[in-house]
């Protein structure tokens, strides 16, 4: 292999990347999906979309792996992001506002990036709203003389008190008028809401994207640290190559 690998789905399709760069796009990085890609011979590795609840998520190890190889290793959007802004200090790249927003520990949810999508013949399709695009939406609406402060407020509330799988639209709207706020207010939102949605994980993939386009061929700087063979990660890569 002479391409990089990034790991998308929800936020971003493979179409949209393969319209500014030549990679080969894996779906959402579960445990040993990274490990496997380095031994693919991938030269650089781009994670934006990661499994969790039902399937092992992709380990810190496996990234820091990549590092030791020499390999440039970047992250945004969604679970890319949170690998990011945990990993920095050991040289992955946090890519965007959102990584940028958990670096600096002003988010630390993991559900802040979390979505229910459907499943790879689904095309990975996205069935609720992240709470990091809810709350850079409505802040949008609130600028834009949409909805007053305390409406913003109590809608990003709601939202967030929701399980990440049933954050949407309609139910935020639904939870603004059971808290008996302006319905003028809850009504012009939703006629703007088409047309005004922030989808601020896609901009930072999209980022990421851009940036692994614009760096491609740049080596990762040698790390300062050592990587550990540990018996759970040699478990792990026994694992991998007998898959």
């Amino acid at each position: 292999m002479t391409r990089p690998v990034i790991f998308a789905g929800p936020t971003l399709d493979a179409g949209v990347i393969a319209a500014t760069l030549d990679a080969d796009v894996r779906g959402p990085a579960a445990r040993g999906d990274v490990l496997r890609a380095v031994d693919d011979g991938a030269t650089a590795i781009g994670l934006i979309d990661g499994c969790f609840e039902r399937v092992a998520a992709v380990w810190h190890k496996e990234l820091l792996w990549a590092l030791a190889k020499g390999l440039r290793v970047y992250g945004a959007a969604s679970m890319g992001a949170l690998r990011a802004a945990e990993l920095a200090a050991f040289g992955m790249i946090p890519v965007g506002a959102i990584a940028d927003a958990f670096l600096r520990e002003e988010l630390s949810d993991d559900d802040e990036v979390a979505v229910a999508h459907r499943d790879a013949e689904g095309g990975y399709a996205p069935v609720s709203e992240a709470m990091v695009n809810v709350r850079a939406t409505v802040a949008a609406a609130r600028d834009a003389g949409v909805v007053a402060a305390p409406t913003h407020d109590a809608l990003v509330a709601a939202v967030k008190g929701r399980f990440y799988a049933e954050r949407t639209w309609g139910l935020a709207l639904a939870d603004g008028s059971k808290r008996r706020l302006p319905e003028g207010e809850l009504d012009a939102l939703r006629g703007w809401l088409p047309a005004g949605r922030v989808d601020a994980k896609r901009a930072d993939a999209l980022a990421l994207v851009a940036r692994m386009r614009d760096e491609a061929g740049a080596k990762g700087e040698a790390p300062a640290w050592r990587f550990e063979h540990t018996d759970t990660w040699e478990t792990l890569r026994r694992s991998v190559v007998r898959g």
